[in-house]
């Protein structure tokens, strides 16, 4: 089963994390979350991340999901795939949403490939117009 890291500028990874255990009641094992403090050297970033990579167990497969594609969160996920030797494969997306979070944690149990694909459409799908709520009917 694929770990899953969430990436994100303070305090966005906790809400999210926080968000996840309340939807399952508690969380997920090898489910992550660091937030980025503004200012962060981003060594410190980075050791954080390897830290919590290495701590976990039985997760040969890791998705990382980040908040905006270019800062110090994706900026310093993304080393982690030229940096981890304990996993065969680690992803990184960015751009997260609660939609794409719940499918990749649903979804984890499937090859990282997979998880990816389904989050991206969770992700795309989770965004949409609401109708005009005067024409909905309650």
């Amino acid at each position: 089963m694929a770990g899953i890291l969430i990436v994100a500028h303070t305090p966005l990874a906790s809400a999210l994390f926080n968000f996840v255990e309340h939807i399952y009641g508690k969380v997920p094992e090898n489910v992550f979350a660091v937030d980025v403090p503004p200012h962060e050297d981003a060594k410190v970033t980075f050791n954080k991340l390897q830290n919590i990579v290495d701590g976990m167990v039985g997760a040969n497969e890791l998705l990382v999901i980040t908040d905006i594609m270019g800062a110090t969160p994706s900026n310093v996920a993304s080393r982690l795939v030229n940096k981890t030797e304990n996993y065969k494969d680690i992803q990184v997306i960015t751009g997260v949403n609660l939609p794409m979070l719940l499918r990749a944690i649903s979804h984890r149990h499937e090859p990282i490939t997979q998880i990816m694909e389904k989050s991206l459409q969770g992700g795309q799908q989770g965004v949409m117009k609401i109708r005009d709520i005067s024409k909905v009917s309650l």
